[in-house]
């Protein structure tokens, strides 16, 4: 049952191509209902299920380095806000189940050596600095760069940008 639970819980209640922004497509009840009902929920599931699909943020908070979801949201909204006003970055709001959107850098999609998956930032709980790049690639994806903060982001856009 917990499973069935986390299901419904992390169910987005629209059709997520319609989301423009990261705050679009917080829709579900984990984005919604209390914090902390979300995290003994969460919590509890984990214990019957082991590793669930779930945010980063979500990960992040319940492991004691993200204080709260709010602050995940923010980081979310300001990396949108800074990618989205330099050409070519586009939100892309279907991700895995329970996960978060990320950003793709499409001019990077067909780059010289024909890659197929374009630049893409995306959010992470695997370091505190919460920011991942992957690099344009056809195949198996390279190995993400930890960028340490939307301020390092902010600096070295430009160099993802060229990764082509």
């Amino acid at each position: 049952m917990a499973e069935l639970a986390w299901a419904a819980a992390i169910e987005q209640q629209f059709h997520l191509t319609t989301a423009c922004c990261p705050a679009d497509a917080r829709m579900a009840w984990i984005h919604r209902a209390s914090e902390r009902k979300v995290l003994a929920l969460y919590r509890a599931t984990r214990i019957h299920s082991g590793p669930i699909p779930s945010p980063w943020w979500l990960r992040a908070v319940a492991s004691g380095r993200l204080r709260c979801r709010d602050d995940g949201f923010r980081a979310e909204d300001r990396i949108h806000a800074l990618l989205t006003k330099r050409p070519g970055w586009e939100y892309v709001p279907w991700a895995a189940d329970g996960e978060s959107g990320y950003w793709e850098f499409t001019p990077s999609e067909h780059g010289v050596s024909g890659h197929h998956i374009p630049t893409t930032v995306l959010l992470t709980d695997r370091h505190d600095g919460w920011i991942d790049v992957l690099a344009a690639h056809s195949g198996s994806p390279p190995e993400p760069v930890a960028v340490a903060g939307i301020t390092e982001l902010r600096r070295l856009a430009g160099e993802f940008e060229a990764l082509r």
